[in-house]
């Protein structure tokens, strides 16, 4: 596992102050790996074949939208602190790497994750209920031995996002 999307559900269960990425209005796609691997499996027994873009979801989603669904499932108190792209790259941060799932939806990315799954959805691409994914996600992480868990693969450690934090509160655009 990458750790990208795990990132999220993670930090937002933490609770507190989060670092989120952009204003909130930038698009997301993903998919729940148990989607994909369903897809590929009726796909294998239709001997279908083809090129699909399988990520999710079968609406438009945007960051804030999916963190505050994530925030939604843990039930746990986290207030979105968003800095913008000129803000982040200043501090060293990177999109998608130190900030997983996010691109900022402009010059060379803009449409990134607003390319079409309709044909994908066309030949029974389904999407559980992006809650139950975030549940999943945590569930998987939280089963992981501790070794594991101390160490995401994707995101900014609670130290650097503090520091970020600290610095948001004098940044201005």
């Amino acid at each position: 596992a990458t750790d990208r999307f795990t990132y999220w559900p993670v930090r937002m269960a933490r609770g507190g102050q989060v670092l989120a990425p952009g204003d909130g209005k930038d698009p997301v796609q993903l998919i729940d790996a148990r989607d994909l691997a369903e897809f590929t499996i009726r796909q294998a027994e239709a001997r279908a074949a083809g090129a699909y873009n399988a990520a999710g979801p079968d609406y438009r989603l945007t960051f804030d939208a999916m963190l505050h669904g994530i925030r939604a499932v843990t039930g746990v108190a986290a207030e979105l602190n968003w800095a913008p792209a000129e803000f982040l790259a200043e501090q060293g941060l990177n999109p998608w790497s130190d900030m997983p799932v996010w691109i900022p939806a402009e010059g060379e990315y803009a449409g990134f994750a607003t390319r079409s799954n309709r044909k994908a959805i066309d030949a029974g691409l389904t999407f559980r209920p992006f809650a139950d994914t975030v549940e999943a996600t945590l569930a998987w992480f939280r089963d992981q031995p501790e070794d594991r868990r101390s160490e995401l693969r994707a995101g900014i450690s609670a130290e650097r996002e503090a520091e970020a934090l600290e610095a948001l509160q004098t940044f201005s655009s």
